[in-house]
């Protein structure tokens, strides 16, 4: 069996969470939060990195500091996880959907001023696949219109726009460890603050709505309850199984690409004949090899491949059913344009397996496959 993901394990995580037991600090904000955010901000340059326990509330931290409130607008593509929409729906927010590019499934930036309004409050590119956004149009669309910029970059750890890491552009960045993503802690995120405006406010919002953080520094005498917050610090020993990830963060990365290039050099010739499509990447974005996926001509051939990938013990998926034709989509948001590539695009694409410990046997014994199902075309 060729699962379709393993969460990546390096060889220090259980030292490390017997490291912090023994430090006896087990809540949040200790010695192995602190390092992992240290990392973070070093490694990306970024002003402050603040972990979470999803990349789901540091999505609804960056809707309180961008101050979304019932009745305001939020622009985002469609093709996106849930969490991306109701971080902003929870705050009372209306969303606005507009089309993706067939060629990264990236929100098209060409559509995004068209939808906004007086009611626009942030744009919320989502970087599908740790391939980026077109980001320099779309900070130039939010400056113009006095926009927040929240990058829903989840998939984006270790990905660059031009020589800029993803997350660290916008206002603000939003990351995900869940055990499906490159780096994992099980559970886990992170929230990149790249104005410093909003800094001494997200430690406030982390921390129940309390000065916590600043007392511990010494810059109050007492803490209390300053503002509206919730607890979005993770556990010290998701953080220190964190840290065992990011000290090997080069390493992973390279392996993980290593196994999409040899996908995408023994798929080529499906590609050449027409019979498949395979992902794009710009050339002024350097991805992280989050995923691989391949497109085929419908549903129908979609349904026909995962089918017998399943009867060959290899476990392949589609990915996310549009979120403008949810039930909770039409109740809370709104397509605006043409719906042109969202739907169509996203019922022919697979995701192959792609993970840490995949070896390069088994993505030929994947691709031999998709071959021989072609092959019977």
């Amino acid at each position: 069996m060729i699962p379709f993901n393993q969460p990546a394990i390096t060889g220090k995580e259980e030292f490390y969470i017997k490291e912090a037991i023994q430090k006896n600090h087990l809540s949040g904000d200790g010695f192995f939060t602190k390092k992992c955010s240290a990392w973070l901000e070093d490694q990306f340059s970024a002003s402050k990195a603040l972990l979470t326990t999803s990349c789901t509330h540091a999505l609804e931290m960056a809707a309180m500091l961008a101050g979304i409130k019932e009745g305001d607008e939020v622009i985002m593509p469609s093709y996106t996880f849930v969490s991306t929409a109701n971080a902003f729906v929870i705050r009372g927010a209306k969303i606005v959907f507009v089309d993706v590019r067939p060629d990264t499934m990236n929100i098209d930036e060409s559509l995004i001023e068209a939808a906004i309004t007086e009611k626009t409050k942030a744009i919320v590119p989502v970087h599908y696949a740790g391939v980026a956004c077109e980001m320099n149009e779309i900070m130039n669309i939010a400056t113009r219109h006095d926009l927040i910029v929240i990058e829903d970059a989840a998939q984006g750890v270790m990905s660059k726009y031009q020589d800029r890491y993803l997350g660290t552009i916008g206002h603000f960045g939003c990351y995900s460890f869940h055990e499906t993503k490159n780096y994992n802690c099980g559970e886990g995120g992170a929230l990149l603050i790249n104005d410093e405006r909003f800094i001494e406010r997200a430690e406030i919002i982390r921390e129940k709505g309390t000065n916590r953080t600043r007392f511990f520094r010494g810059q109050v005498d007492k803490y209390s309850w300053v503002d509206i917050g919730s607890s979005y610090l993770p556990s010290e020993l998701n953080a220190a199984f964190l840290y065992a990830q990011l000290e090997q963060a080069t390493v992973i990365n390279d392996h993980r690409l290593e196994c999409w290039n040899a996908y995408r050099q023994e798929l080529d010739v499906l590609r050449i004949g027409g019979q498949i499509e395979l992902p794009h990447v710009p050339e002024d974005c350097t991805h992280n090899a989050h995923m691989f996926y391949l497109k085929v001509k419908n549903l129908e051939q979609r349904t026909a491949l995962i089918g017998y990938l399943k009867s060959k013990n290899i476990h392949t998926v589609f990915h996310y059913v549009p979120l403008h034709s949810s039930s909770a989509g039409l109740e809370f948001g709104q397509m605006i344009g043409e719906d042109r590539f969202t739907t169509s695009e996203s019922e022919k694409l697979i995701r192959l397996p792609l993970f840490y410990k995949l070896t390069l046997e088994q993505v030929k014994e994947v691709t031999n496959e998709i071959k021989q199902f072609f092959n019977k075309q």
